[in-house]
């Protein structure tokens, strides 16, 4: 059998390579097609790369804005001139490097700027937050960047803009506010009015009920037992909460400078040393310059100055208005030859005493009147605020500052500081003497401040000396309505091993009767911001040196209103971030 090849034809050989060259057409666009997707999306990869870093430079140029204005806020030199800032760029800080591949601009033609716009200044309003039911002065600003990035194959325009609020918070809108931990113990039930807010820890362990009826917010714990250095003891409760159970909270401290360590802050209360300016950080915040009246008491003298623009900057010597001789001191509201006995520190006290009813009288007679007017015309108001530094030098004695017959204040409202203890005798600002009564509405703006604070009883009598037993120093009913700003001395275990409480908020003011029969009426805001310097003694529990009173206490509502905060109160400052958004930027 044979078996015969045939052989291919040319036709079919033809036809496969066309064949061939078909597919090897479709494989080549196919490859293109391909290399076209490739190079495209390296493009896009480019352009996304490039647009992503614009937006995290423009959003620097907002950032770099927003810190010099923070900086300026927490050192009080905020201004609503936004040309002081928005030539603030990126490469101002960092002039070589990343800040040279970008071009910024305000997103309004104009290049190297920063678009930066105040929304509202100082206007006084509710705020949110943390700080719900507080009111505030809040300034707000819109700041806006473009930032294009000029190097590379994909030069993109990317904008950023973030809204930012700068809030002054006047410290007495808490009824209670501590930078060093705060404890209260109560033995009798206690309620507590207004808001709370703890720098450091909180500790409650209460004896018997202690009811928050407004918020409380702490920025280290909260501790439902006592002080490790409290010794105390005995039986708690849980506290009840109205509106919701502690929370936590960042920290507030007042602009005093670079740092808000309660050392620091304290300086508030001392006048300022030679060559301060008195529009720095520390300047601002100090009673000296902030006070209408200075009053420096010495061993041969009393000085009155008049602060004509009440930021220390020019002082005015205030004439005497009475007679030097026999002990006087030629003004008559001043006072330097009060005598008596602190208990509890277990000294005489030699203090400087302002007599409220004098010192009204004085501003509205012939000697004071003139200079009341001055105060109106060059601060808006009259004279309101006193600064007393007794500097007389008392190894033995404690050198100290006292309020008498101040049952009613100056129109205007009375701030009384000083860097020295503070006493109270009698009723203060009180138009309504029914005890326990929370009417307010005829009180003045009123504030004591100093460095430790006691408050005498109407019945409390000079004489009294270190032989007088407790139970003949029976106090009576007392009413005070003032924010105080003071310190404390707190809870701490001695180098020897001795604990010691700090006889916590219910102690705050302290107390040289005994109260047991009598009630102390308090309407208020009660702050700690610094340990006491001077009136150091330890804390005793009752039956020593007092008795504690009846507490009828509240928070003064008036204080949520900027026309009746105390004069010269002091405010802490907050940043707050609000929207942050990318918006649309061009390319030019």
């Amino acid at each position: 059998m044979k078996i015969q090849f045939t052989p291919e034809q040319k036709s079919e050989r033809g036809y496969a390579l066309v064949i061939t060259m078909v597919f090897l057409a479709i494989a080549m666009m196919l490859l293109g097609s391909i290399g076209s997707r490739t190079s495209n999306g390296s493009t896009l990869t480019a352009r996304n790369n490039s647009y992503n870093t614009s937006v995290a430079a423009a959003e620097s140029a907002t950032e770099v804005v927003i810190a010099q204005m923070s900086r300026d806020f927490l050192h009080q030199a905020l201004s609503a001139n936004v040309n002081l800032y928005n030539g603030i760029l990126p490469s101002t800080f960092v002039p070589t490097g990343w800040t040279t591949d970008y071009q910024f601009s305000d997103g309004r033609g104009n290049a190297s700027l920063t678009d930066v716009a105040c929304t509202g200044w100082q206007q006084w309003t509710n705020l949110d937050s943390q700080f719900v039911g507080l009111y505030g002065l809040v300034s707000t600003y819109q700041i806006t960047s473009n930032a294009k990035k000029i190097a590379g194959t994909a030069p993109v325009s990317a904008g950023v803009r973030q809204s930012i609020q700068f809030t002054s918070i006047p410290i007495f809108q808490y009824a209670i506010f501590y930078t060093l931990d705060l404890e209260i113990n109560p033995g009798p039930p206690m309620l507590v009015t207004g808001k709370v807010h703890g720098n450091s820890d909180i500790y409650l362990a209460p004896q018997n009920t202690l009811e928050f009826a407004d918020t409380v917010g702490y920025a280290g714990h909260v501790y439902y037992n006592r002080n490790p250095n409290d010794p105390t003891g005995g039986n708690k409760t849980v506290p009840i909460f109205d509106v919701q159970d502690p929370q936590q909270v960042s920290a507030m401290t007042l602009p005093v400078g670079t740092s808000p360590d309660p050392t620091n802050i304290v300086q508030i209360l001392e006048a300022p040393p030679i060559g301060e300016n008195p529009w720095s950080a520390e300047g601002r915040e100090r009673y000296y310059n902030k006070s209408d009246l200075i009053i420096i008491t010495t061993n041969n003298s009393v000085t009155v100055k008049f602060n004509e623009f009440e930021d220390g900057s020019s002082l005015t010597l205030v004439p005497t208005n009475t007679l030097t001789s026999g002990g006087k001191t030629g003004y008559s509201f001043v006072n330097t030859n009060v005598l008596f006995y602190d208990y509890r520190e277990g000294k005489q006290v030699q203090a400087t005493e302002i007599d409220v009813v004098a010192l009204t009288n004085w501003m509205a007679g012939s000697s004071g009147y003139a200079l009341n007017q001055l105060a109106m015309t060059k601060t808006g108001h009259t004279i309101n605020s006193i600064f007393v530094d007794d500097q007389r030098p008392g190894a033995s004695k404690l050198t100290a500052v006292r309020v008498a017959n101040g049952t009613s204040l100056p129109a205007s409202g009375l701030t009384v500081a000083t860097p020295r203890p503070l006493y109270v005798k009698g009723h203060f600002n009180a138009p309504d003497l029914t005890p326990g009564s929370t009417d307010t509405s005829l009180t003045a703006p009123a504030s004591l401040v100093s460095d430790a604070i006691t408050i005498l009883s109407p019945n409390w009598n000079d004489s009294w000396d270190a032989s007088t037993g407790l139970s003949s120093r029976s106090a009576a009913n007392a009413t005070v309505n003032a924010a105080i700003l003071s310190g404390i001395v707190p809870s701490v275990t001695t180098s020897a091993g001795v604990p010691h409480y700090s006889g916590g908020v219910e102690n705050f003011p302290r107390f040289l009767e005994n109260w047991s029969s009598s009630t102390l009426t308090y309407n208020g805001s009660m702050v700690v911001m610094f340990a006491s310097r001077q009136a150091t003694n330890f804390w005793i529990a009752p039956g020593t040196y007092y008795n504690p009173p009846t507490r009828k206490w509240a928070f003064d509502s008036n204080f949520l209103s900027i026309n009746k905060l105390p004069p010269a109160t002091p405010q802490v400052r907050k940043t707050q971030r609000g929207s942050w958004s990318i918006v649309a930027a061009s390319n030019n």
